[in-house]
């Protein structure tokens, strides 16, 4: 047997093996609570999706509740979930409000799964790279600026939440290697409720404080539903050819508007929200399995830039095809 067809060989049987582990996975007679802070973003939604389309798969059972994107009540929604006895709890987002919550089950028994939450209380939290989606879209920016220039940040969740917090520092540190780009003070602070209306007139006053020329880009820091009305300001004002957008999250809405040729949103990290949910559930399969699991389980990103990659990876994720 040559060194070519072994190797193959090894790989369709480590390929074949890994299929088998995954078949064997059951949550056959378990109970899962899966609590989503909300479903009105696609994020939040997709992942919801994922975690209780998989754990169905798995032969279990799903009790949802959903907070409504009020982080007390998607808290509060634990004590169902506690009552209900359920065998394990998959948790999606939500703030420090859910630590008490999540001791309480851990106390009854009951394990905690956490989705883009790290907490002590967890077995395991399943999440994108954070510091890679950081990273990657400061080299992004830097790029669109070609290096030097001015650009504002909407940066309203990284005191609050963690994983916002590492992509604005992340972001912000890769920028640290181009001194010839400045962020422009004060930041921007975006609402959640209604945030493509809140950044578009956020983004109008900006843009008559800094006349063209001294703006050249504008970064949403955590998510990208921003971005959606920073670019119909720029439209408004005849600025889309001069300003530069960058974003995280590359959802189905903010793909489409990549996609179109000579939009000013030119860069975004895509995550896989269904596949994190999915991962999570099937992590519940591998704890009641007996498997080891580690702290974190990390999906990996797709970095996008240009009209291309924006229709590609809006395929790749399921969403459609965009002409």
């Amino acid at each position: 047997m040559t060194k070519k067809l072994i190797k193959i060989t090894a790989l369709a049987l480590s390929v074949f093996a890994a299929h088998g582990a995954q078949a064997a996975l059951s949550l056959q007679g378990k109970t899962i609570g899966v609590a989503v802070v909300g479903t009105q973003h696609f994020w939040d939604r997709e992942a919801f999706k994922g975690a209780s389309d998989e754990v169905e798969h798995l032969g279990g059972k799903v009790v949802a509740v959903d907070g409504g994107r009020d982080n007390q009540v998607h808290a509060d929604n634990h004590d169902i979930l506690l009552a209900r006895k359920v065998d394990a709890v998959i948790s999606i987002l939500g703030d420090s409000a859910v630590e008490p919550k999540f001791k309480a089950l851990r106390a009854a028994g009951i394990p905690v799964f956490t989705v883009d939450h790290v907490s002590p209380y967890s077995i395991n939290n399943t999440t994108s790279d954070n510091y890679s989606i950081g990273s990657t879209i400061g080299r992004y920016t830097a790029e669109a600026l070609g290096g030097k220039g001015n650009v504002a940040v909407f940066n309203a969740f990284s005191n609050s939440l963690r994983i916002c917090g590492i992509r604005y520092d992340l972001w912000k540190y890769v920028l640290k290697d181009y001194p010839d780009i400045k962020i422009i003070q004060p930041e921007l602070a975006e609402q959640y409720a209604n945030s493509p209306e809140d950044a578009r007139k956020k983004t109008l006053e900006l843009l008559s404080q800094h006349p063209k020329g001294t703006l050249d880009a504008i970064h949403v820091a955590c998510w990208d539903q921003p971005a959606i009305g920073i670019v119909q300001a720029l439209e408004e004002s005849g600025r889309a050819g001069d300003v530069k957008v960058t974003a995280i999250d590359a959802g189905p809405e903010t793909l489409e508007i990549m996609a179109e040729k000579g939009s000013p949103l030119v860069a975004n990290v895509a995550q896989q929200p269904r596949l994190i949910g999915t991962t999570s559930a099937d992590n519940v399969a591998r704890y009641f399995a007996g498997e080891k699991l580690q702290p974190q389980t990390f999906v990996p990103v797709l970095p996008v830039k240009g009209p291309e990659e924006a229709k590609a990876v809006y395929k790749q994720l399921g969403y459609g095809e965009l002409k």
